[in-house]
């Protein structure tokens, strides 16, 4: 049986306009304890293209700083689960994150952005009652090749419309 893998903590600030939320940290980001440390995901080079600010060559703890700064939060949709490696497909026994009381605790946001197809599965219906604008993105994660950057950077440069 695979292990039961965590997620981490919402990375937020009661002024976080944006949530941009993931499925489940992939195996090298539990390793590291940091959202998205694959090399290969591009997730930072793409919101250094919403927030028009440089990310990928900064400290961990110093891309999050940017992040909150510009009004974008972080967690994932799922709480935990069993998986045998990274990919998405393979999440088992989904326990889904409280999305709703995280959002009740952010009075200024106004859009979540679900990073992936899996994150958008387990967290859209949990925002069915709230009065927020829902943003399907293409997977930041390496295993989503069928995009170029450039084509994804189109659909995650939309998200910039609510970080003003």
């Amino acid at each position: 049986m695979s292990p039961r893998k965590e997620s981490f903590a919402p990375v937020v600030r009661p002024d976080t306009r944006l949530l941009v939320l993931g499925s489940l940290p992939g195996e090298k980001s539990l390793a590291a304890g940091q959202y998205y440390a694959h090399p290969r995901n591009l997730f930072w080079k793409l919101m250094e293209q919403v927030i028009d600010s440089e990310l990928v060559a900064l400290p961990y703890r110093q891309r999050l700083d940017a992040l909150l700064a510009h009004g974008v939060g972080l967690w994932d949709a799922v709480r935990s689960a069993t998986r045998k490696g990274s990919l998405d497909a393979d999440i088992r026994d989904a326990q889904a994150a409280d999305l709703p009381s995280l959002a009740a605790t952010l009075p200024d946001l106004r859009a979540v952005a679900f990073n992936g197809r899996a994150s958008e599965k387990v967290a859209r219906p949990q925002f069915a009652q709230l009065n927020l604008a829902l943003v399907a993105l293409p997977s930041s994660s390496p295993a989503h090749a069928a995009m170029t950057f450039e084509e994804k950077a189109r659909h995650w440069t939309k998200l910039r419309q609510f970080l003003s």
